[in-house]
C-alpha cells in the first residue's frame, strides 16, 4: 500500500521536458507514490502473481502551464490489453453524449453527405446518435472489445490508436471530417502535439472538432485527486490548450464548462480564429486566479493527505462500530483512491459494478472482489462508498431499494462525509 505523499518542500526545476511545449521548466505539484495501473483489474487465478506499479507524481510546466504527470507507461498496457471500460453502462454519460451529438448536428446541420469522426470511440455510445439521423460516422478507438461492441450497433470503426499517421492515411483515401468529436481521449495522449496535428490534417476547412478534457482548475478545487492516475497524463487549463491548438494552427472558439466527471471543459476548436466571448472569460480567470503561475498548486498536495486522513479515519470509526461497508464504482478513480489511502480489506467487504465485463474481477492493489449491484440487496451492508462520486446522483437513483432498506452512502470528494436520506450529514 502506498502510505504517504509529501508537498513539494521548494519549487526546485525538474529535469524533464514538457509533453507539451519541450520545456524543462517543469515544477512538482503531487507524489502519490507507486501505484498499480487503475484500469489493471485482477482475475482471481492473477491475484498471487506479481503487479507492476509505477511512479505516479505531478508536476507544472512554467513554459506553458500544462499540468502532467511525469512517468509515462506504455499505452498498448494501458489500453489494448483487456481494456474494461465501456461507456455505455452509465445512463448519465449517454444522456450526455446524445445532448452533445445532437447540438452539433443542429447547429452544423450535419446530413448524409457529412462525415463524423471520433477520436476513442469507445462502444459506439457518442456516434450511435448520429447513425441514427443518417450522418455517416467512423469510429477511431485502439481497444478491441469496445470497438467491437460499436461494431455491433452500427457504428464502423477502426480499431487502432488515432494519430498523424493515420489521419493523412484517411485524407488520401478521400476522407475529411466535418466534425470530429474526442471525449476524455486527449489527456490520454502520449504525443499531444502529434494527436493534434492529426486532428488539423483530418479535419475540413470548415469543420469544427469538439473535445471534452477535465478542468484542472476543478480537480485542484475540490481535491479531486482520484482523478489522477496513468492513463491520464494531462491536466488541462484554458490557457495551456489555447497554446497547444495554437502550435497546430488550430483556435479555441468556445469554451462550455461541464460538470460531468467532477468538472470538465468542452472545446470547440476550427481552423478559422473566431473567438468567442467564453474563450475570452475563461482565459481572463486562469490568470486572474492564478492557474497559469505554479504558486497555484503549491498547497495541493497538503490538502490531498489531509484528505486521506480524514477518509480513513470515518471508515475505521464506522467499522469500530460495527458497520459493515461496501463499494459502488470499480473507475480507475477508485483504484487511485483505494491504493493512496491504503483502504482495502480491512474497511471493505466487495465492490460493486453495472459493468459486466469487470464484475468476477478485482481491483488493483488492494484485491477487492467486484460484484453486480444487486450485491448491495443481497448483502446490506451498512454504508457504500461512492468510488464513482461523480456519478452519485445516478448511483443514488438507482439503489432506491437499498436506501430504503437503510443503507447510506458515503461520498469521498471534496470531503468525506455520509449522505442521509434528506441531507448530507457527517457521522
Amino acid at each position: 500500500m502506498v502510505e504517504m505523499t509529501s508537498e513539494p518542500e521548494s519549487a526546485e526545476i525538474l529535469d524533464q521536458e514538457c509533453r507539451s511545449c519541450g520545456e524543462a521548466r517543469l515544477r512538482p505539484v503531487l507524489s502519490l507514490g507507486n501505484t498499480p495501473l487503475a484500469d489493471g483489474l485482477r482475475r482471481a487465478e492473477e491475484l498471487d502473481q506479481p503487479e507492476a506499479r509505477y511512479p505516479l507524481e505531478v508536476a507544472f510546466c512554467e513554459a506553458c502551464t500544462l499540468v502532467q504527470i511525469l512517468h509515462q507507461v506504455d499505452p498498448e498496457e494501458l489500453f489494448c490489453r483487456d481494456y474494461p471500460y465501456y461507456s455505455s453502462f452509465s445512463d448519465q454519460l449517454l444522456r450526455h453524449a446524445a445532448t452533445n451529438a445532437l447540438e452539433v448536428m443542429q447547429e452544423r446541420q450535419l446530413n448524409g453527405g457529412s462525415l463524423v469522426v471520433e477520436l476513442a470511440s469507445n462502444d459506439g455510445y457518442l456516434l450511435r446518435n448520429f447513425v441514427e439521423a443518417g450522418v455517416p460516422v467512423l469510429g477511431i478507438d485502439p481497444a478491441e472489445g469496445p470497438a467491437q461492441a460499436a461494431r455491433e450497433i452500427g457504428v464502423p470503426t477502426r480499431c487502432e490508436f488515432f494519430t498523424v499517421g493515420l489521419a493523412r492515411k484517411l485524407v488520401a483515401e478521400g476522407q475529411r471530417a466535418d466534425a470530429i468529436f474526442a471525449s476524455n481521449v486527449l489527456a490520454h495522449v502520449p504525443d499531444l502535439n502529434g494527436f493534434v496535428e492529426g486532428i488539423a490534417t483530418l479535419l475540413q476547412g470548415s469543420g469544427v472538432a469538439v473535445l471534452e478534457v477535465p478542468s484542472v482548475r476543478e480537480l485542484v478545487r475540490h481535491g479531486e485527486f482520484d482523478t489522477i492516475y496513468h492513463e491520464h497524463l494531462c491536466y488541462f487549463s484554458v490557457t495551456a490548450l489555447d497554446k497547444l491548438f495554437r502550435r497546430h494552427g488550430l483556435f479555441l472558439n468556445r469554451v462550455v464548462p461541464l460538470e460531468i466527471h467532477g468538472g470538465s471543459l468542452r472545446l470547440f476548436v476550427e481552423k478559422r480564429q473566431a473567438p468567442e466571448e467564453s474563450v475570452r472569460s475563461a482565459l481572463a480567470r486562469d490568470s486572474a486566479e492564478g492557474l497559469t503561475r505554479w504558486e497555484y498548486y503549491r498547497d495541493f498536495a497538503g490538502r490531498v493527505e489531509d484528505l486521506k486522513a480524514g477518509l480513513r479515519r470515518l471508515l475505521q470509526d464506522l467499522k469500530a462500530k460495527g458497520a459493515r461497508i461496501a463499494a459502488y464504482g470499480a473507475a480507475a478513480k477508485g483504484a487511485t483512491l483505494l491504493n493512496y489511502t491504503g483502504i482495502g480489506r480491512e474497511c471493505l467487504d466487495f465492490v460493486v459494478d453495472r459493468n459486466v465485463h469487470k464484475q468476477g474481477r478485482f481491483m488493483p492493489g488492494v484485491h477487492l472482489p467486484i460484484r453486480p449491484p444487486e450485491a448491495l440487496m443481497e448483502e446490506k451492508p451498512d454504508f457504500v462508498l461512492l468510488l464513482a462520486w461523480n456519478f452519485q446522483k445516478e448511483i443514488v437513483a438507482q439503489q432506491e431499494d437499498y436506501r430504503n432498506a437503510g443503507g447510506r452512502f458515503i461520498v469521498p470528494i471534496p470531503s468525506p462525509r455520509i449522505l442521509g436520506h434528506a441531507a448530507a450529514q457527517t457521522p
